[in-house]
């Protein structure tokens, strides 16, 4: 199957869905994003592009470790 991604006005999407129902399952998935799909590609591009140019900063796992040790011991009393 193929995807695509539309965008519309509310006030035609029943006319939308009333369109895209004529069609069987087989044919047809509706697969609704989340609301929050623009800012989340935003985070991950730029993410991607300071891997890309070699700008992104790394952790170790003893790293790592010791900030999630720190994090539980706040949080267990």
């Amino acid at each position: 199957m193929e995807a695509i991604r539309l965008e519309f006005k509310s006030e035609i999407k029943e006319k939308i869905l009333e369109l895209l129902s004529s069609f069987s399952s087989d044919q047809l998935k509706i697969v609704e994003e989340y609301s929050d799909f623009e800012e989340n590609k935003k985070k991950l591009e730029e993410r991607a592009l300071k891997i890309t140019n070699g700008t992104a900063q790394y952790s170790t796992f003893e790293e790592l470790d010791i900030l999630l040790e720190d994090t539980i011991s706040k949080y267990e009393d």
